[in-house]
């Protein structure tokens, strides 16, 4: 870890864009805490990126654990330059009226909760160090924007976090405190395994659709935070040229 380096936090850490990313940044020279519920998926993901990050057990849904990630960064470097809100999750594709209170929370409380308490925390911080501020950037999706068939849950928390986003830039402007939002479309990982397999569409048939290497939404994710204080990247689509997000269907 370099002891001058830009110090990030990416939560979701363990696998798909969250891994990807934290290898982007640690190929930039950060100091890069991952943290995720599972510490062998951590340890695993760090193993196979390489470099030296920090590896911090923590669970996004719950407030003590949160707050337990926040003070053991401060405590080991200092300061916060940087938080990646990417922990998320979905429900089953189950029509929405067959959909449990719990399945329902699980998502919220994962996706929207989760991103709402770690922004708390890192503004505890940003605004209080020197130099003062940082950057926030928030994993939304194109669901922020337009619904696949039977994602109620997920699409109405990544709508959410798209409104989150935008009262973080606004309520940080205070604190030097930049806030931007990654919308990535068909994103190649385990969690979006069956895009590419084939995926329910509107008219009931079921297609495969294109994807691409969540690399790309990394280099995404290091140009934002590239970008001085003074500058925002308040929204960016990534996303596979061909996929079916654009047009009517």
């Amino acid at each position: 870890m370099g002891k001058d380096s830009k110090i990030a936090i990416v939560t979701g850490a363990g696998t798909g864009v969250g891994r990807a990313i934290c290898a982007a940044l640690l190929k930039e020279g950060y100091n890069v805490v991952m943290a995720g519920r599972r510490k062998e998926m951590l340890e695993k993901a760090a193993g196979e990126i390489g470099g030296e990050p920090l590896l911090v057990s923590a669970d996004v849904t719950d407030p003590t654990s949160v707050k337990a990630l926040f003070s053991q960064v401060k405590e080991t470097f200092g300061r916060l330059d940087l938080l990646v809100n990417n922990a998320g999750i979905g429900a089953p594709a189950v029509p929405l009226e067959e959909l449990t209170l719990e399945q329902w929370n699980s998502v919220v409380d994962t996706n929207l909760t989760g991103t709402f308490l770690c922004t708390q925390e890192a503004f505890r911080i940003m605004k209080d160090q020197d130099p003062r501020g940082g950057r926030i950037i928030n994993n939304g999706s194109v669901s922020a924007y337009a619904p696949r068939p039977l994602s109620a849950p997920y699409t109405a928390t990544k709508h959410a976090v798209l409104g989150l986003t935008k009262s973080t830039s606004l309520d940080g402007r205070a604190y030097d405190i930049a806030c931007g939002q990654i919308d990535i479309g068909n994103a190649a990982t385990d969690m979006a395994a069956r895009i590419a397999s084939g995926i329910l569409q509107p008219n009931g048939t079921v297609m495969a659709e294109p994807t691409i290497d969540p690399v790309h939404v990394a280099e995404a994710v290091v140009y934002m935070a590239s970008l001085p204080l003074s500058a925002n990247v308040l929204n960016m689509t990534v996303m596979a040229t061909k996929m079916p997000f654009v047009g009517r269907g």
